[in-house]
């Protein structure tokens, strides 16, 4: 059952902010004001600094965007905050707006149907993407509705607004460092030049980490710093608090050429380009502040960043290095699940005891930095929610019957990982197996999976989904989403979604991508499986080159929860072999308690 949750109706303090947003408002002459889940690097995870859509609506998932008018306050959330939103914004008075995964424009249209004509549309243009900003403005001027993008109304109504992290940087080292940070500027300058440009802007923080070859940990689980990178065909600039990097370090970038500069300094760096130059931006990557700070005379090239799909094509000796961190979360993983058979029933766990076991078993492996996210825990109708994070105030315990839904995964300097299990407590229904049976037979689909190299990744996404579909039930995420290396666990250009199928999203060999399908039934119990998947290698015939998939995650799939009689002989065969694989490539990592786990675990399955 749940905890006790403490009453927010009466103390919420988001009716006084909103009160003090549209006074400021008011003052500014605007009419409407948009509040996205953003900083200026566009960042999926943002620092405390730029949680501005947190801060005046207590939403506290990590995407939605709010808008506040004089009489109205309305957060556009997609399907997989549903739940945690209704509950969040109960005390606000803010109105949860419903929208589908892909429509994430949905709040442009409401304010070009409920703006009126002649009125200002505000919004920090600092934390708005270029990309949005146009659609933005197309909208609202075909209305005759003003845009102002120049104020930040929250830097004077926002008390003790965080400061710039200041945590340290550093080198991101060989071994596990495989290509080096020369060869990878001269890979940057090399898709410069080749689309015509003599300068490169780049404000994606896991680009910059990537491109330089450096971490840090300005956001949480992501080993990455706040920064810009402005790189020339000769010379490179990095903005970034000088504090921030030590002396040996500095001097290591200077003699690759890098030059270290402040952060703030990044938008007079853009105004004082030369006048003859070409520089190259990525619309979907930078803010439509950096870009108002171009010059007229600069040539604009517009192209997705090189370094998204450099990062995007594992190294094979990263490959190598990846499968040692799978085998090393594995280990860990076999240590947490047969501590908490072990207990169950006979101590009291909580959602918040599985964070912190598993994060604790990840800690004694080798190389192991921190979570890669925040550990998703949720039992019964709390696994309903697929982004659900339990807290002190608000948790379950583990007891009587149902389904343990776990999300978690690890930062490690050779790898990342990301895996979802569910494992039965107590009895399991017939009905809750049947859910668990079909998500498997999606994820089975997607892993058997062979495909012409070049396609688009959208286009697989119904793979998972057929079997699924085929019972009239559906899930509001993506199926998978691009891994990074020892980087964002989230990470582009790929992704397994109803994303628009572009090139920029083919599929291509050494990318790494997640398989997630999902069935949720609220207030009752959720069902996630998820691995990762590697692109590799298959058939070369007359009609061209052919990829498939290597699972790399390795940790057993519960086959309590498994109604055989719904699996086909070659679903059956797979499960078998993946248990085979599994079994060999962890046995060797684990002892005791953990290893009679692992054996009980795998054994294979018949009708």
């Amino acid at each position: 059952m749940n905890s006790p949750q403490s009453s927010t109706a009466i103390t919420s303090p988001i009716p006084a902010r909103l009160l003090q947003l549209r006074q400021a408002m008011q003052k500014h002459g605007i009419h409407a004001y948009i509040i996205p889940s953003a900083d200026p690097h566009l960042s999926e995870y943002l620092p405390e600094r730029w949680e501005g859509r947190s801060y005046f609506s207590g939403f506290t998932g990590s995407a939605g965007t709010l808008v506040v008018t004089a009489n109205f306050a309305g957060l556009w959330v997609d399907s997989r905050y549903w739940s945690q939103a209704e509950k969040e914004l109960a005390p606000t008075g803010i109105q949860m707006m419903k929208i589908a995964s892909a429509a994430a424009t949905a709040h442009i249209d409401w304010l070009a149907q409920h703006v009126e004509q002649g009125q200002t549309v505000g919004v920090d243009g600092m934390v708005l993407g270029l990309a949005t900003a146009r659609l933005l403005a197309t909208a609202l001027h075909a209305k005759k509705i003003q845009l102002d993008t120049g104020n930040d109304l929250l830097q004077n109504i926002w008390p003790n607004r965080p400061d710039l992290p200041e945590a340290p940087i550093v080198e991101h080292l060989p071994p596990f460092a495989v290509i080096s940070r020369q060869d990878k500027l001269s890979l940057i300058r090399e898709a410069m030049r080749s689309k015509g440009a003599d300068w490169h802007f780049v404000s994606t923080v896991d680009d910059i980490a990537w491109i330089f070859n450096l971490r840090g940990s300005d956001v949480s689980y992501n080993p990455v710093f706040i920064s810009h990178a402005l790189i020339g065909l000769n010379k490179a600039t990095l903005f970034v608090s000088p504090a921030k990097i030590n002396a040996n370090l500095q001097a290591v970038l200077a003699s690759d050429g890098i030059n270290i500069v402040r952060y703030q300094d990044a938008q007079t760096a853009l105004r004082n380009l030369p006048a003859e130059a070409r520089l190259l931006i990525d619309p979907r990557r930078i803010t439509h502040g950096f870009s108002q700070a171009v010059p007229a005379s600069v040539q604009v090239i517009e192209a997705i960043n090189p370094s998204v799909f450099a990062k995007s094509r594992k190294h094979p000796q990263e490959i190598q290095f990846v499968r040692e961190a799978m085998e090393q979360d594995g280990a860990a993983l076999c240590e947490f699940f047969s501590w908490l058979e072990s207990v169950s029933g006979k101590e009291t766990i909580t959602e918040i005891t599985i964070d912190e076991q598993i994060c604790a078993a990840r800690a004694r492996q080798p190389h192991y930095i921190s979570p890669s996210f925040g550990t998703i825990a949720g039992f019964n109708g709390n696994g309903a929610m697929p982004h659900y994070r339990a807290t002190k105030e608000s948790h379950a315990i583990i007891e009587g019957n149902g389904l343990l839904l776990i999300d978690s995964g690890g930062q490690y300097l050779n790898g990342t990982t990301d895996i979802t299990r569910v494992v039965p407590i107590g009895e399991v229904s017939s009905e809750q197996k049947r859910d668990f049976t079909l998500i498997l037979k999606g994820m089975i689909n997607l892993s058997q999976m062979r495909f012409p190299r070049g396609t688009f990744s959208p286009m697989l996404d119904s793979i998972a989904r057929a079997p699924i579909w085929a019972e009239g039930i559906n899930y509001g995420h993506g199926t998978g989403h691009g891994v990074g290396y020892f980087l964002n666990v989230h990470e582009g250009p790929q992704s397994i979604s109803g994303a628009m199928a572009e090139p920029h999203t083919a599929m291509e060999v050494g990318m790494i991508t997640s398989n997630e399908p999902g069935i949720y039934r609220p207030g009752q119990w959720g069902v996630r499986i998820e691995n990762l998947l590697l692109n590799t290698p298959s058939l070369q015939t007359e009609f061209g080159e052919y990829l498939e998939f290597e699972t790399l995650t390795l940790c057993p799939i519960d086959t309590r929860c498994i109604l055989t009689e719904l699996l086909r002989d070659d679903e059956i065969a797979w499960l078998n072999h993946y248990h085979a694989t599994v079994l060999k490539r962890l046995s060797a990592r684990v002892s005791g308690t953990a290893k009679a786990w692992l054996i009980e675990r795998t054994l294979p399955i018949a009708r």
